[in-house]
């Protein structure tokens, strides 16, 4: 039986590939970390009504990353083979270099940094015996500068930059590693970098979603170790 870890369910691009997902039906069943119940219930909620069976809520603040190893525990003795790892999730509070405090530049690395890599290392451990897939999403904003965004731009490059050399380091336990970075979308996170941007006219959750779908089919071989650019031209 074949589990996939998602995080970041609750809204946004995370919500939307938890849904597809139970369409597609790449798995037998899902483990959903998070910390917002409601939000999380509902994409519950919908990924049942579309036919998936066997999913699980693991309450979880990924601001705390050092709880993540047995929550991953957890994982492996009650749902079985960690067959794949979505690390979705994110945070951001844009600011210029001189608005930036310690504070939230910890919190946005522990969010965006720390979280997906101990997930990563924790989930490599049972994933070593059977192979498995991670897809980590990064951002555009981790590929160029970004000048009032330093905390969150150079977080999404570091994402960029473990994926990389996570890629060539797990190859030998066939462990697949991708990348995404999607461009302007209409998402909650985007909203607090973008406040004025009329989300309609920019790219949507459920198009990204598509394309992380699609790189995580079972029988894709050829794109993982790659900075993968989702951009809608507008």
């Amino acid at each position: 039986m074949s589990t996939a870890i998602i995080t970041g369910i609750g809204s946004g691009i995370g919500r939307a590939v938890a849904i597809e997902l139970s369409i597609r039906g790449y798995y037998d069943k899902f483990a959903l970390l998070g910390r917002n119940v409601e939000a999380i219930q509902d994409t519950i909620s919908e990924m049942r009504r579309n036919g998936a069976g066997h999913i699980s809520f693991y309450p979880i603040d990924l601001s705390e990353p050092e709880k993540l190893p047995e929550i991953v525990r957890m994982i492996e003795k009650s749902e079985g083979d960690i067959a794949a790892l979505y690390n979705i999730a994110g945070y951001t509070d844009p600011q210029p270099l001189f608005a930036t405090t310690l504070e939230s530049f910890e919190l946005t690395y522990k969010v965006n940094v720390f979280a997906p890599f101990m997930l990563m290392r924790e989930v490599a451990k049972y994933m070593r015996a059977t192979g498995g897939r991670i897809l980590n999403v990064a951002s555009t904003a981790g590929m160029t500068p970004r000048p009032g965004w330093l905390s969150y731009a150079s977080s999404k490059s570091s994402v960029i930059a473990m994926s990389k050399t996570l890629t060539a380091e797990l190859a030998e336990y066939g462990i697949k590693v991708y990348c995404v970075s999607p461009g302007r979308c209409a998402t909650k996170l985007r909203r607090r970098l973008a406040p004025d941007e009329d989300p309609s006219t920019i790219m949507q959750p459920e198009e990204v979603a598509e394309v992380i779908c699609d790189l995580m089919n079972p029988k894709e071989c050829c794109l993982d170790g790659q900075n993968i650019v989702i951009r809608k031209q507008i």
